[in-house]
C-alpha cells in the first residue's frame, strides 16, 4: 500500500510562483511513476507532469517551460515548482504513484491541494 499526502496549494496572483510538495509513505520503488494531475471543476483530471522512473519526465504542453517535477526517492517526496501561473491553472493538484507490479498496474492517490490563480 502507498500512502500520499500533498501540500503547498493556496491562492495565488497570476504571474506569480507556487510549489506543492508530495510525500508518500509505503513501498516505492525508484523504477515507479510519480506524477502530478490536476482536475479543474467540470473537467477531467489531466497529467501535469511525471517523472517516469527511468530518467525521464513528461510534461503537459499547457505547462511546458513553466513548471519542473523534482523526486528525491530516499525521502519519498515529489515537488512541483509552478511558475507564471495563470487563471487557467487553477484546479486540485493530485500526486499520484503508479506501479506495475506482476502484470498488473496500480494507482494511487493523494486526497489533493487547492491551487488558485486569481487577482
Amino acid at each position: 500500500q502507498v500512502q500520499l499526502v500533498e501540500s503547498g496549494g493556496g491562492l495565488v496572483q497570476p504571474g506569480g510562483s507556487l510549489r506543492l510538495d508530495c510525500l508518500a509513505a509505503g513501498s516505492i520503488f525508484n523504477h515507479d511513476i510519480m506524477g502530478w494531475y490536476r482536475q479543474a471543476p467540470g473537467e477531467q483530471r489531466e497529467l501535469v507532469a511525471s517523472d517516469n522512473g527511468d530518467g525521464s519526465t513528461t510534461y503537459a504542453d499547457s505547462v511546458k517551460g513553466r513548471f519542473t517535477i523534482s523526486r528525491n526517492n530516499a525521502k519519498l517526496t515529489m515537488s512541483l515548482q509552478m511558475n507564471s501561473l495563470s487563471p487557467e491553472d487553477t484546479a486540485v493538484y493530485y500526486c499520484n504513484v503508479n506501479q506495475f507490479r506482476w502484470g498488473v498496474s496500480t494507482n494511487y492517490w493523494g486526497r489533493g491541494t487547492q491551487v488558485t490563480v486569481s487577482s
